[in-house]
């Protein structure tokens, strides 16, 4: 009788309901929070860091809870949990894999939220990293070059597993772009190299010592040789015309922007040097004596009732 008394009372409901209780106080307490702190702050990437810390506490806070009102409990369930490990685990195995990948994303740096990356063939911004995916706002597809065309895309952590990863904004937040324009050979090559490049150098001359110091810490970071971030004019001949092309560094969010500039400034001050410096455009020359025939044939068709 006495043995029977004093053997624990089993009140595993109980405690599973106050555990519940913990996680929807600490989920509820995550959002007043949210909602009080985050309204006074205008810097939209203070903003998202802070929201994104107040919910990571509030799921530890309940996540420490249940475990010690659980703990108690939790040697009668040892068996269970180690039975059903093995189905669960093979049932979600993307599910744990996309949450290895976050703690990947979050600790190694394969990226962060504000930069422009490529996952499994998508190209956006990234705005959202989740346990579970990332957020990114797409850019491209039917809206040409890098702007926006207003479609959220969400990926599964688990793809920086499965696919290479494109930073656009990492380490080196710039970009090498080009700008190719066709020249007559009877143009003044001289005048439109010096022309290309004082153009390049009063558009993207900022862009370059700021580009020159990114790549000064990539340097150092990486096993990577050292390049010019300069603006670099080329000439190529082909065939019908003379090739030149601008090499510059750009900013990766003003790539097209920074194109339309440079070109812009280039077809006025060509304008201004009267005539001495044409453009090239591709052409189809007949020798003398030459002959095309054209055969040309019309059905007839019955004519309607």
């Amino acid at each position: 009788m006495l043995a029977a008394l004093a053997w624990p009372v089993d009140n595993t409901p109980e405690r599973l309901l106050a555990a519940a209780l913990v996680f929807v106080g600490a989920v509820l307490a995550s959002r007043i929070l949210q909602a009080v702190t985050v309204r006074s702050i205008q810097d939209p990437e203070r903003r998202y860091r802070l929201r994104k810390s107040v919910s990571f506490g509030a799921y530890m806070v309940a996540f420490v809870g249940a475990i010690a009102i659980l703990q108690e409990s939790l040697g009668g369930l040892t068996v269970a949990i180690g039975v059903a490990g093995a189905g669960i685990a093979f049932a979600l195995q993307e599910v744990i894999a996309s949450i290895a990948g976050w703690f990947a994303i979050s600790f190694a740096g394969f990226y962060k939220p504000g930069d422009r990356v490529q996952l499994g063939g998508i190209k956006g911004d990234v705005v959202d990293i989740g346990v579970l995916r990332t957020t990114l706002m797409e850019v491209g597809e039917w809206v040409s070059s890098d702007l926006y065309n207003g479609r959220i895309v969400r990926i599964a952590n688990s793809f920086v597993f499965k696919e290479p990863v494109f930073n656009y904004s990492a380490d080196f937040p710039f970009l090498w772009d080009e700008l190719t324009v066709p020249m007559k050979y009877d143009s003044d090559w001289r005048l439109a190299r010096r022309i290309l490049g004082e153009v390049a150098n009063e558009v993207v001359g900022e862009y370059s010592r700021e580009a020159a110091q990114a790549w000064r810490t990539a340097l150092r970071s990486y096993l990577v040789q050292d390049t010019p971030v300069d603006p670099i004019v080329t000439l190529r001949p082909t065939e019908n015309w003379i090739e030149l092309r601008l090499r510059y560094v750009v900013d990766y969010r003003r790539r097209r922007i920074t194109q339309d500039r440079i070109f812009t400034r280039f077809l006025e001050k060509v304008e201004a040097a009267g005539g001495r410096i044409g453009f090239a455009s591709q052409t189809l020359q007949l020798a003398d004596g030459s002959t095309i025939e054209v055969t040309t044939h019309v059905e007839n068709t019955p004519a309607a009732d």
